[in-house]
């Protein structure tokens, strides 16, 4: 079975989120259209950005409903990406924390999605 390589979120306004990521990513997207937009991040994984009142068939989950993740190399990289989002304007859901997997707080976009980024903890 292949990997899942392909991340879409439906979201309320396509073009207000791909701006969001363009700025949150320092990337823009590689597509857009009223309805879609589409990022292609350094790990290969598409991100895409999809209206909402159009995709079929219809979405049924309400916004804020999944996760985005992003792993990095320490905790220092954590204090210095919240810093950075907060400054930017982000809605903070968690504050810097340790949990049992790892250093971690949780921003969301404009739709609610949670954007976790956290430093694994060490085996």
């Amino acid at each position: 079975m292949p990997d899942p390589n392909f991340i879409i979120l439906y979201v309320d306004n396509p073009l207000r989120s791909a701006d969001f990521y363009a700025r949150l990513l320092k990337k823009p997207p590689i597509q857009t259209s009223p309805n879609f937009a589409l990022f292609a991040l350094d790990s290969g994984v598409m991100l895409g950005v999809w209206s909402k009142h159009v995709v079929e068939p219809a979405a049924t989950a309400a916004g804020g409903s999944g996760e985005i993740a992003f792993s990095v190399s320490s905790r220092d990289v954590v204090g210095n990406l919240f810093t950075d989002w907060t400054q930017r304007g982000l809605v903070i859901e968690q504050k810097p924390t340790d949990m049992d997997f790892g250093y971690t707080f949780v921003a969301r976009d404009p739709d609610g999605h949670r954007l976790r980024v956290f430093a694994p903890t060490a085996p």
